[in-house]
């Protein structure tokens, strides 16, 4: 019973991270596009856990931690470049030269 479960959920994951997509792909502006590449990247977290219980291991457990990183990363990147126009900006310590 579990098994089936599982992957009823994964099945709704995927529906829901095609759903993302296609907000991702016909956003009105880029805000929402930047909320849902986060959302796919948390289904797609959810789809490894997931996958890894239907498994029976804890092998993708460190990926999960890796998507989990690298999804926060490009949400708060792409946050900044909305906001302020750049990603870095140049600091102070090229003045001390």
């Amino acid at each position: 019973m579990i098994v089936y479960l599982l992957q009823l959920s994964l099945v709704l994951l995927a529906i829901g991270m095609a759903a993302c997509l296609y907000r991702l792909l016909k956003g009105p502006s880029p805000a929402d596009r930047i909320a849902a590449l986060d959302t796919i990247g948390i289904h797609m977290l959810a789809m490894v856990a997931v996958f890894s219980l239907l498994q029976r291991t804890q092998v993708y457990l460190d990926l999960i931690l890796v998507i989990g990183i690298l999804t926060f990363i490009g949400t708060a990147a792409f946050a900044r470049y909305i906001e302020r126009g750049v990603v870095m900006e140049r600091g102070d310590a090229d003045n001390d030269r």
